[in-house]
């Protein structure tokens, strides 16, 4: 019995010891890359995607290309799943900005953004963004990092 406990606590022992020689550390064996991915998941109710993708063409699509012209994101992208009844959302809505800090808040660029924008595209958005509830629900934001391995 004795043995057997013993025998017990040594596995437990090594066990430990090799879980911990397996930690990686950051910069030495990995980095968080600079860029930051904003993820909205989006749960379309069935066989209403193609509605929702044109509520959003001329909303939030219109939007990130007039702020990608503006040089405030680097890039955004549509993700639509071939599964669309599968999980917990059927679609992504990605922005990929260059790093962290143009996430934060700025004034001079939210200005010249809505003087871009304009009250059409004000109006017209708030009308169109009255239906998104009836068609979707947002499941999920995501603030995504990447970890590049060395």
């Amino acid at each position: 019995m004795k043995t057997t406990i013993f025998a017990l606590g040594l596995l437990l022992l090594c066990g430990t010891a090799t879980a911990n020689a397996q930690q990686l550390e950051v910069y030495k064996d990995y980095e968080p890359g600079s860029q930051i991915i904003m993820m909205t998941t989006v749960k379309v109710d069935p066989n209403m995607t193609d509605l929702y993708l044109a509520g959003i063409r001329d909303t939030w699509v219109k939007a990130v290309r007039m702020q990608k012209e503006m040089g405030y994101i680097k890039d955004w992208k549509i993700l639509s799943s071939d599964l669309p009844l599968a999980g917990d959302f059927n679609l992504v809505l990605m922005v990929t900005f260059e790093k962290a800090s143009d996430l934060e808040p700025n004034k001079e660029r939210y200005q010249a953004f809505m003087k871009q924008w304009g009250e059409a595209n004000r109006k017209r958005s708030e009308e169109l963004v009255k239906t998104y509830p009836e068609v979707r629900t947002l499941t999920g934001e995501y603030r995504l990092r990447e970890v590049m391995m060395k």
